[in-house]
C-alpha cells in the first residue's frame, strides 16, 4: 500500500497536478487516482475482504494436524474380599505413570487417520505366580475413520472453506461497488466544482454589466436624458448581482470542502479543476448496455456468489439427510516388559500387533432436524434465484432509464445553449435602447438577470450531461474498467499480510 501511495503521488506531481499558493490545479484522472487511494471510505471497505481472506485462511486449518501430549500419575489403595490376589493381604496397592504422544489429521474425504504412541509404568501388590508387579507397557497404533454415507467426501468436508472463499468472492464485489460509488462521486462532484466556478465567473460579469449599467444610467441621469429615480433602480441591480455573487462564491467554497473531504486533502484553500466537460453526443446500444450490466454489474455478482453459496450448503444438507456410517480401523504394536529399553523393543518389531476393523451405523429415527435443515436450505436457494431475477429486471430497467437521461441531457445542452445565446442578445439590445431612451433602467436589468439565469442554466445543463454518463457507466458496471481501476484482491491480500505480520 504505502508503494502505491508513493507512485501515486510521484504521478500526480508528473501530471500536472500542482499545488501553488494554496491552489491545487486537478485534472479528472488524478482526482480519482487521490480519491482511489487517500479516501477514508474506500479504505473502510478494503477491511472487509482482508477480513474475509482471514476466514478463508482460518477455515483451512481444519486440515491442520492435531499433536495430543498426556501425562499423569496414578496411585490407588483399595481394599477387596479376594485375599487370594494378595496373598492374604485384603489391601491392593496400584500405582501407574503414563505418558503417550498422539497425532491426528482430517483427510479431504472427510475420514480422520491417526497416530499415538503410549506408555505406562504399572506397579501393584498382586501375589498371583508369574505376575509382574513392576512392568513397563507400551504401544504404537494407527487409526482410520472414514464416514461412508453423511459427512462423505471433499464438498461436505471443506464446506467452510469453500463458503469462506465464496464470502471473500463477494466482500471484492462489495468493495468494488462502494469503489464504484467514490469513483461516480468524485467525477459527478468534479463537473459540479467546475459548473460552479464558471457560474461565479457568471456572477462577477454580470456585476461588472451592472456597474457598467449604473454608470451609464448616471451619466444620463446628470445629462438630463432620464429621471434621477432610474439611478435607485440601476444601484439595486447592483446590490442584486453583488448579492448573486456572494452567493455563488459560497456554493463555490461550499463544493471545494466537499472535494476535500473525497479526496483527503487538507493543505489547499483551492481546488481548480482543470479538465472541460465533455460536450459532444455520447452514443449508446441500449441491448448491449443491458447485456454488459448484466454480466458485469457488482452488486449482481455479489448475488450470483451468494446463490453458488446457497446451492452448495444445500447440496451438503442433502448428505446429512443420510444415515451415519463409519467405516472403523485400527492396527497397533504392542510391548510389556519389566525393562523399558525391551518393552520398546518388542513395539518396534511388532512382536504382539493388534489389529480391528468394523462398521458403525447411527440413524436417528425420523431424522427431522436434517430433513428440515435440507428443506429450509433449498428453500433460501429458490429465495436467492428469485432475487437474483428482481434485481436483473431492475438492472435493466435502470440502464434504460440511464440511456434517457444521457440522450435528455444533450438535448438540453442545445436547447440552453440557443435560450442563453438569446438572452446576451436581448441584454445586449436593451443597452442599446437605454441609450436612446427606448428602455428603462429596470428593464435592461430585468433582461439582464434573464441572461444570468439562462447562463447558469446552460452551465448547469453540461454538469447534468456528464453527471448522466457518470450514472450511465455506473449503472452498467462499466465504471471502474473505463478509468482502469483494477485495484482489489491484491490491496486486501496487502492489508491481510501487514495485520498478520504485526
Amino acid at each position: 500500500m504505502k508503494r502505491f501511495v508513493t507512485a501515486v503521488v510521484l504521478l500526480l506531481l508528473s501530471a500536472g497536478a500542482a499545488s501553488a499558493g494554496g491552489e491545487l490545479r486537478l485534472s479528472l484522472k488524478d482526482a480519482i487516482k487521490m480519491a482511489v487511494e487517500k479516501n477514508l471510505d474506500v479504505q473502510t471497505a478494503l477491511y472487509l475482504p482482508a477480513q474475509s481472506e482471514a476466514d478463508v485462511n482460518r477455515s483451512q486449518g481444519i486440515y491442520n494436524p492435531l499433536l495430543t501430549l498426556q501425562a499423569g500419575y496414578q496411585d490407588s489403595t483399595t481394599r477387596t474380599s479376594n485375599t487370594f490376589t494378595t496373598g492374604g493381604d485384603s489391601i491392593i496397592r496400584l500405582r501407574s505413570t503414563t505418558a503417550n504422544a498422539g497425532i491426528s489429521q482430517l483427510m479431504p474425504t472427510g475420514g480422520t487417520i491417526g497416530a499415538s504412541f503410549n506408555n505406562s509404568w504399572n506397579q501393584n501388590n498382586y501375589l498371583f505366580t508369574g505376575n509382574l508387579n513392576d512392568y513397563f507397557q507400551s504401544n504404537v497404533t494407527v487409526t482410520y475413520i472414514q464416514p461412508l454415507l453423511r459427512s462423505f467426501g471433499r464438498e461436505a468436508t471443506e464446506l467452510a472453506i469453500n463458503v469462506a472463499k465464496f464470502n471473500k468472492e463477494g466482500a471484492l464485489e462489495q468493495f468494488r461497488t462502494s469503489l464504484v460509488t467514490i469513483v461516480s462521486q468524485v467525477k459527478t462532484q468534479y463537473y459540479q466544482l467546475y459548473s460552479l466556478r464558471e457560474n461565479l465567473k457568471v456572477k462577477q460579469t454580470s456585476l461588472k454589466l451592472a456597474e457598467t449599467i449604473l454608470a451609464n444610467t448616471q451619466a444620463q441621469v446628470k445629462a438630463g436624458v432620464l429621471p434621477a429615480m432610474e439611478i435607485l433602480n440601476a444601484q439595486f441591480g447592483v446590490a442584486t448581482q453583488q448579492k448573486g455573487m456572494i452567493d455563488a462564491e459560497r456554493a463555490l467554497k461550499d463544493q471545494v470542502d466537499v472535494m476535500r473531504v473525497l479526496l483527503q486533502v487538507r493543505d489547499v484553500s483551492d481546488i481548480i479543476p482543470v479538465d472541460d466537460p465533455f460536450r459532444a453526443n455520447y452514443q449508446v446500444d441500449e441491448g448491449e448496455a443491458v447485456r454488459y450490466a448484466l454480466a458485469q454489474r457488482y452488486d449482481l455478482l455479489q448475488q450470483r456468489i451468494a446463490l453458488k453459496t446457497s446451492e452448495l450448503q444445500s447440496r451438503v444438507a442433502k448428505t446429512q439427510t443420510l444415515p451415519q456410517l463409519d467405516f472403523t480401523s485400527s492396527v497397533a504394536a504392542t510391548g510389556l516388559s519389566q525393562n523399558f529399553g525391551t518393552d520398546v523393543d518388542r513395539v518396534a518389531r511388532s512382536k504382539y500387533p493388534v489389529w480391528n476393523a468394523g462398521l458403525q451405523f447411527t440413524y436417528p429415527i425420523g431424522n427431522d432436524a436434517a430433513r428440515n435443515d435440507y428443506v429450509k436450505s433449498m428453500l433460501a436457494v429458490e429465495q436467492t434465484r428469485t432475487q437474483i431475477r428482481s434485481l436483473e429486471e431492475t438492472i435493466a430497467r435502470d440502464v434504460r432509464t440511464a440511456i434517457r437521461a444521457v440522450y435528455s441531457g444533450y438535448k438540453q445542452l442545445e436547447v440552453t445553449a440557443r435560450g442563453r445565446a438569446y438572452a446576451e442578445e436581448v441584454v445586449q439590445a436593451y443597452i442599446k435602447k437605454q441609450k436612446v431612451g427606448l428602455a428603462t433602467t429596470k428593464d435592461v436589468l430585468d433582461v439582464l438577470n434573464n441572461m444570468v439565469a439562462a447562463e447558469a442554466t446552460e452551465i448547469q445543463a453540461v454538469a447534468d450531461y456528464n453527471s448522466a454518463i457518470v450514472n450511465l457507466w455506473k449503472t452498467t458496471g462499466e465504471l471502474l474498467d473505463r478509468e482502469g481501476i483494477t485495484l482489489g484482491e491484491k490491496a486486501a491480500h496487502s492489508l491481510y499480510e501487514a495485520k498478520r505480520a504485526e
